[in-house]
């Protein structure tokens, strides 16, 4: 009698099949449907991150409570990212599971992270400057406002070799958590995956570039450009975030943006690689 259906999940050996062929899928795409697929992917990490930054404004939780709120809030936006499709440079950084088995060439490869790196960008600060005309940011008497500032000024006083590291360790989580996707059979399955590694990195206060490309401008639109009536409000002064500038901005998201791709590219999608899909592997199979 033939197998029927089953709910197991998909094994490593096979999931790594899966990622390289997904690599392949991605690195093929024209060039504008994967810039589209990013700025969409910008908005959705963005709207995580709107998600989080509410939730936690003035909740008087315990710091690790409030940490822990705030990652699982955030997920929303890896979710949207892997079930209603989009291109996210942090998650793309497991191509190198197709390049290096020479499924994908080294230009295709850089083709795709240039592109979806520069549409993540325009999603998220596009989404930042919606967020900030929409006067979200005053919700709470400002609260809102406040963690966003609190947040960007903390993001943009990082030294350099801090938030490489920091980088190096989200994106092994980020792309951890793709990784595990692979092993899903259903949406549901996707969801319960993809929540605690997220939520595991926000809480331990790693940093991701894309995220930062929203949590950053959103900071400074409001330092900005808010009006008197929030800072009345909200009991605070422009000069209490003095690393909060666009220059602050830049310093963050390249160190961020290299210890993404060494701990996304190399922790996982390389190793993973070397495991499951290299030469001699195969011949054993």
């Amino acid at each position: 009698m033939a197998d029927g259906p089953t709910l197991d999940a998909i094994l490593p050996g096979e999931m790594a099949i899966k990622a390289e062929g997904v690599g392949v899928k991605k690195a093929s795409l024209d060039a504008s449907s994967m810039f589209m697929l990013a700025v969409l992917a910008g908005a959705f990490i963005a709207m995580g991150a709107v998600f989080a930054t509410t939730v936690t404004a003035g909740s008087g939780l315990p710091f690790g409570i409030s940490r822990l709120l705030g990652g699982v809030v955030f997920s929303l936006g890896l979710i949207l990212v892997i079930i209603a499709g989009a291109e996210l440079f942090t998650g793309n950084n497991l191509i190198v599971m197709a390049w290096a088995g020479r499924k994908v060439s080294t230009v295709r490869l850089l083709r795709n992270w240039v592109i979806v790196y520069a549409g993540n960008f325009v999603g998220s600060v596009a989404t930042a400057a919606l967020l900030f005309l929409s006067g979200q940011y005053g919700l709470g008497g400002g609260a809102v406002g406040v963690k966003a500032l609190a947040i960007a000024n903390a993001k943009c006083g990082l030294d350099f070799v801090p938030a490489l590291f920091l980088g190096v360790m989200c994106n092994a989580l980020v792309c951890l958590a793709v990784w595990l996707s692979f092993s899903a059979r259903s949406a549901t399955d996707k969801v319960m995956v993809i929540v605690p590694p997220i939520a595991a990195f926000v809480a331990a206060g790693f940093e991701h570039c894309v995220a930062n490309m929203y949590f950053i401008p959103s900071g400074i639109f409001i330092k900005q450009f808010a009006p008197d009536e929030f800072w009345i409000d909200a009991g605070v002064t422009r000069d209490a975030y003095p690393d909060l500038t666009w220059g602050g901005f830049a310093s963050n998201l390249l160190p961020v943006t290299i210890g993404n791709i060494l701990g996304g590219a190399v922790l996982v999608g390389v190793v993973y690689w070397f495991i499951y899909l290299r030469p001699r592997k195969k011949a054993e199979a």
